[in-house]
């Protein structure tokens, strides 16, 4: 008996938990995003790190742009769903997809 009411007790806490955001890291090596697709929900954070000589940005056409230093790190928090195309401003011919659920 006392061991059910506890499965009763903890089941609305394991259902109700919202899922935890998570960083998801794209590397940039040789002019390339590298994975070119990623899954990701709102709220995580994609941390795009730069292994290149040289800047890129990650830039959403009439949206955000991240800007990208050599050998350094950018990032942006996701706050809404849907597909996002990007690419970097100084070499458009780099792109990448970002596909965000709720």
């Amino acid at each position: 008996m006392r061991a059910s009411f506890l499965l009763f007790a903890v089941a609305p806490a394991l259902i109700a938990s919202p899922a935890l955001a998570t960083t998801i890291e794209v590397t940039i090596d040789k002019l390339v995003f590298s994975p070119v697709s990623v899954q990701a929900k709102v709220g995580d954070t994609i941390e795009w790190v730069n292994k290149d000589v040289f800047a890129h940005t990650a830039t959403v056409k009439g949206g955000w742009e991240v800007m990208i230093p050599p050998k350094s790190k950018g990032s942006i928090t996701l706050s809404r769903a849907g597909a996002i195309d990007y690419f970097c401003r100084f070499h458009p011919n780099m792109k990448g997809r970002l596909e965000v659920s709720p």
